[in-house]
Formats: C-alpha cells, structure tokens, sequence
C-alpha cells in the first residue's frame, strides 16, 4: 500500500504500521558516503540529481514507507543574507551572526523560488522518481532553532545568546522570528507545490525553553506557519526534541501529526495530546545500536503503548547517527511491518 504512511497521517486504518526514519538518507549508508567523497553537504543539496539520487538510497534499501527529501534546516539563512559553512568537526558556521536589530533589519525576507529553487527542483525530480510509489516528505528548521544557529554563530549546548536577546530586546527577537517563521511558511507551501506530499517541521532546539518561554517567544511564530500550512490538504508533521513539558503547546500551535522524542512515554504522550492528532516515534536512536533482544522488546513496548490505535508512524525519537549498522535499520523496518500486519 504505496500510501500507508499518508493514511496513518490522517488516523486512517492502514495495512501495517509505516515507518521512516529521521536521517534515514546519510552517512551510515555506504552509498552515501560515497557520494561524500567526491562533493560537500551542500553541494549535494543544490545538485538536484545528488539530492534526488540521495533522498531515494534509504527508500531502495530499507524499505521505508516515506522518502523525506535530502536537504539542511539551514539552507533558507544564505539567501535571507546569512551565509554559512560546514567547518570540518564542528557543524555549521554562520560567518556574521544576528545580534541587533540593525542585523535582523538586513535579513531579507524571500520567496523560495528565489535561491531555493534547487530545492523545488529535487523536489520536482524526487517526484517523478518515486513514480507514486512512495509519499515524499519536505521539511524545514522552525524559527527558534533557525534562530538559534543565527544568534550563536553555530550549534550551542545552552543557547544563552539566544536566551539574552529573546529575554533582553524581545522586540528584536519578535522581528526576526516574525522574518523567520514567514520564509518557512513559504518555502513549506512551496514545497508542496513542487510535490511534496507531507512536510514536516523539525524544532530540533525547542526543548531547551521552559512552557512559559514557549508561549510568549515561540508560539505566535510557530503557529503563524502551521496553522497556513494546515488549510493544504498534506499532512503536517510538527516536532521537537525534550519536549516533554511542551507537548499539549507544540498541539495548539499546529500539527496534524505529532513528533515525539524518546524521553517521553509515547502512550503518556498521545493522552496528553489527545485524539485530535497522530503521533510519530519514539525510539532511541541508539538502540539501533544495541543487542536485538533488547532491541525488538524496545520496539514491542512501543507497540503495545499504541495498541493498534490509528494515527500511529513509527520513527526514531531523533535522526540516526553516523555509526548506526544500516542491517539494523532494515530489521527494524522488517520487524516493525511483521509485527503490525493487520
């Protein structure tokens, strides 16, 4: 059933429970890494036929039930005047970080087909690849962890630079969010006008914020996207990592379905968010590296915590990591379809 991941999207009865995977298309592959040796990340991103020939090896290989397109949450900032690098060991780099309001009136707010539009293209050839055989996903960073990298310079492990602006000149911080959450909510529209069938926000950094953060710096901008997105007629997937505190606010900004980690009981979760909603995850990342007996009862539990209920995609609780065994991620596949045929 080509569409079983759509039709769990929208709580309807499927055949089996789909599943994909969080960085399901990278570096544990073989036939990613090398692709690698010969072209950058985002030289990969802005070569359609790279992203294309990318996004589908996990979908050839394991069997999963969506292909979600190759890209970073990060390629809109260089367009908007934001320019940045992937330095060797240490992830992203933004070259003149956003710290004043003089720095978030520079930043340009701009259509997707302008300096994204290699995105759209892989899009377009993703599409015709697949040959309705397997839904795409698109997706793109929410404002905050967009804004996170912006203010930091890179990644960060506590975000005080980010914390002091948003606390110290919230004026300022609305005006970039408001810039940010704008350019994501026209890129994921035109995303799916390029053909992409579900989109997925990924608030990667959201959980470092308390509840009442949430709301009165996040939320607004969070909402200004999903709840535009949500009047298409494709699936929302809106997620986040440590979100436990946050789950029922992340509900009411928007999402058709929600993405939870793997800190958070995912039957706990899904009564707390209710039947308005489906649910994807939860497991660890890292039990894709761990013995199969505990494996497969980690997978289990999950399973008997949904019961059968509609609405459910399994995904991991995060992306997959570099060192992961790709034979893992085909059993968990294997296993997870095995085990919920109905």
């Amino acid at each position: 059933m080509w569409d079983r991941f759509l039709r769990a999207c929208r709580r309807e009865p499927v055949d089996m429970t789909p599943v994909w995977f969080m960085r399901q298309a990278g570096r544990y592959m073989a036939e990613y890494r090398a692709i690698r040796k010969n072209h950058t990340l985002i030289q990969i991103c802005k070569q359609p036929e790279l992203a294309t020939e990318v996004t589908l090896q996990p979908v050839k290989a394991m069997g999963v039930d969506a292909a979600i397109l190759f890209a970073d949450i990060l390629l809109p900032l260089e367009p908007m005047g934001a320019p940045f690098e992937f330095a060797a060991g240490e992830g992203p780099v933004i070259h003149h970080p956003v710290r004043t309001r003089a720095d978030v009136d520079a930043l340009r707010v701009i259509e997707p087909e302008d300096g994204l539009g290699y995105v759209l293209d892989a899009i377009r050839m993703i599409r015709r690849e697949l040959d309705g055989k397997t839904p795409l996903i698109g997706f793109a960073g929410a404002p905050f962890t967009l804004a996170s990298y912006l203010i930091e310079g890179g990644k960060s492990s506590h975000y005080a630079i980010t914390k002091r602006l948003m606390y110290r000149e919230p004026e300022v911080w609305h005006a970039l969010m408001g810039k940010l959450s704008e350019v994501v909510r026209r890129y994921l529209r035109a995303q799916i006008t390029a053909g992409a069938q579900a989109v997925q926000l990924f608030d990667s950094w959201v959980g470092s914020l308390s509840p009442s953060d949430y709301v009165e710096f996040i939320q607004p901008h969070v909402r200004h996207i999903l709840k535009d997105i949500e009047t298409t007629s494709v699936p929302v997937i809106h997620f986040g990592t440590d979100t436990a505190t946050l789950l029922e606010l992340q509900r009411d900004a928007g999402g058709t379905v929600i993405g939870v980690d793997f800190r958070t009981p995912i039957d706990e979760a899904w009564a707390r968010l209710g039947t308005g909603v489906g649910i994807q995850g939860n497991l660890d990342p890292l039990l894709l590296d761990a013995p199969r007996e505990l494996l497969t009862r980690r997978i289990d539990d999950i399973l008997r915590r949904i019961a059968g209920r509609d609405g459910h995609i399994f995904n991991l609780g995060h992306g997959i990591l570099p060192e992961t065994s790709p034979d893992a991620v085909r059993f968990v596949v294997d296993y997870v379809h095995e085990r919920t045929r109905r």
